[in-house]
């Protein structure tokens, strides 16, 4: 159903970035992966990418906080794929202190990736999906853009205006062939949240499995993580022509989590 399409898949060499790049890699689609890491290891994955789904790969270095790095990447895919067809906004950072003690830089940075990032790619991107009368616009948000949480200002603020932007996008070009939804995760196991998660247990002098309890317990029911590859399928889902009349709207994938 998505064979032959293109994708930037931002944020996509580790996480849920790389969660959603490998399942639509696997359904056929020509990815513009992009991320910071170590170069080889980045190597390594698209062209194991590459390879194993039978796609073409390339990667971008885009600094997603920089709006030129950003429009060069929309129009590297565009001169190495042929289109974009699919965007995933997925890139984002985190940083945790109370308002009054929140560096100003921490701000900014956040503001500049997780949400103005978005914006940049979204308006670089458009007049090609126009041009095609196709394109699908993927936010990856958070059970942040739908609900607060304590420490986290700048993260939240860019959440709730990934969700607002997204329904402007999707009322803009409401019956042109492009949609634009946000995908809100709750707790993901990725390698950064068991970061987190080891680093918790070794201030509290306790195991790596009664912290993961913690963790899960206070927020999400289920008390089970969702995974980057159900990220994924629900990307694939949201770029198919079963969700061609999905538009504007703000999915949560969180166990729970906000139907408390």
């Amino acid at each position: 159903m998505l064979k032959g399409l293109n994708a930037i898949v931002t944020g996509s060499t580790s996480g849920i970035g790389l969660g959603i790049a490998t399942v639509l890699a696997s359904k056929g689609v020509n990815l513009v992966i992009n991320g910071f890491g170590d170069a080889a290891a980045i190597e390594a994955e698209r062209a194991k990418l590459e390879s194993t789904h039978g796609v073409k790969v390339v990667y971008s270095g885009a600094d997603i906080s920089k709006p030129d790095d950003v429009k060069a990447m929309v129009e590297f895919c565009v001169e190495q794929l042929g289109s974009i067809d699919i965007l995933v906004n997925n890139a984002g950072i985190q940083f945790t202190a109370d308002v009054q003690d929140f560096p100003d830089e921490k701000w900014h940075q956040i503001i500049a990736i997780n949400l103005s990032g978005i914006f940049f790619a979204i308006k670089a991107a458009l007049p090609h999906m126009k041009k095609k009368g196709f394109g699908r616009i993927i936010n990856i948000s958070s059970v942040h853009g739908l609900i607060g949480s304590t420490h986290k200002v700048a993260y939240v603020a860019a959440k709730h205006g990934v969700i607002g932007m997204s329904k402007v996008v999707a009322l803009e070009n409401a019956g042109t062939g492009i949609t634009c939804n946000s995908i809100c995760p709750g707790w993901v196991h990725t390698p950064l949240v068991q970061k987190q998660i080891e680093d918790a247990a070794a201030r509290d002098g306790i195991s790596v499995e009664q912290a993961t309890t913690n963790l899960l317990s206070e927020k999400q029911p289920s008390k089970q993580f969702a995974t980057p590859e159900q990220m994924g399928e629900l990307a694939a889902f949201l770029a198919s022509e079963a969700a061609a009349q999905m538009t504007g709207i703000a999915l949560p994938v969180d166990g729970g989590w906000t139907a408390q």
